[in-house]
């Protein structure tokens, strides 16, 4: 089998390189390492691109831009890829609203480049789009909510599990990264259902794991852990650090993009997180990391929460593992916390 990744240095991208070699497919990433030019040095991704390119024997590294039509339609002229993964985006609400033509062009105009080219080129090919849970925008603040001591939480029993895939997506605030994620999203699912083609669309929460260049601006819980390892500042913005996320491994992410690749399912949407059982606030997170390290970040809190930030999400993962049942989360939160803290001690 033949896989394109494209943000094969990123998080995601980048366990799924290390999960297809596994399997002995043959990995074409594409990755113009655009984390540098949006976060500067601490975004950089190129130690991650070095190390899959010793570790992984099947992968090829191509430096590509997906905004740039021609480049993609020769990788895809001159290869058939069977299995399309496509991660590559610019990640952040701040940054977005700085640069909003970087950010609509990568995240929608390259979507659609790569969606057209796959149509053209390889047409039974499966494509999976990641993308968020901003594309609900800030309608899940509008839910009833309860304040416990250290977290918020849905006070809905109809929410109870999470935020399911067919909650309102419009007439609300989402930040231009948001928009221009919701315009992949959509187009994502036409393609699917409009052409046909095998495109399943997968909004994520709080994707994690070690392979994470996390900065201040995307990588929460990543750029968490590395602050309060070396016990730097840290600040906390609104809702009390209450304000709550379900954290899924990076791993769980790419084990579920391959049942679906196994079973394809046309212009499908799943939201994926760690769901109820991951969730956790960030002065909870705080507390685990200290737990498990003895270390803790230099706190400080402002009132003023980030435009259209969420105050408690976590995702129902229900639609997910009814349709996909050998699929399951193997992290928990703990576990994804530790292996952080280990591998940033040894980096």
């Amino acid at each position: 089998m033949h896989v394109l990744v494209t943000g094969s240095s990123g998080l995601i991208g980048s366990e799924a390189v290390m999960f297809f070699d596994r399997l002995g497919f043959r990995i074409y990433g594409a990755d113009n390492n655009m984390r540098a030019d949006f976060f500067g040095a601490k975004g950089d991704t190129t130690w991650n691109r070095k190390r899959l390119e010793e570790t992984c024997a099947h992968f090829t590294h191509h430096e590509l831009d997906i905004r740039d039509r021609e480049a993609v339609d020769a990788l895809f002229s001159e290869n058939r890829f069977d299995l399309i993964l496509h991660a590559a985006a610019q990640p952040s609400h701040d940054l977005a609203a700085k640069r909003p033509f970087d950010d609509f062009d990568v995240n929608a105009v390259g979507t659609l480049n790569l969606l057209e080219t796959c149509r053209i080129h390889c047409p039974d090919a499966v494509f999976i789009h990641m993308s968020t849970n901003k594309v609900y925008g800030d309608r899940p603040n509008k839910i009833k909510l309860k304040e416990h001591e250290t977290r918020w939480d849905y006070d809905d029993p109809k929410y109870v599990n999470g935020i399911p895939e067919d909650f309102p997506i419009d007439q609300s605030l989402h930040s231009l990264f948001g928009a221009s994620k919701l315009a992949g999203d959509i187009l994502a699912q036409e393609y699917g259902r409009y052409f046909g083609l095998k495109v399943g669309v997968f909004r994520g929460g709080c994707l994690t794991g070690p392979h994470h260049s996390g900065v201040e601006l995307h990588g929460f819980l990543n750029y968490l852990v590395l602050v309060a390892l070396r016990e730097g500042p840290y600040t906390i913005f609104g809702y009390k650090g209450k304000q709550v996320r379900d954290q899924i491994h990076s791993h769980d992410v790419i084990n579920a993009f391959w049942h679906f690749a196994q079973d394809p399912k046309p212009g499908e949407v799943y939201n994926l997180g760690g769901g109820k059982e991951n969730a956790a606030s960030l002065i909870e997170c705080v507390d685990i990391i200290e737990r498990l390290s003895g270390k803790r970040p230099e706190l400080t809190y402002t009132d003023q929460n980030r435009i259209g930030d969420h105050i408690c999400y976590y995702s129902d993962l229900s639609k997910l593992r009814s349709h996909y049942p050998g699929w399951d989360l193997t992290y928990n939160i703990e576990e994804i916390i530790e292996e952080m803290i280990l591998f940033m001690r040894d980096r």
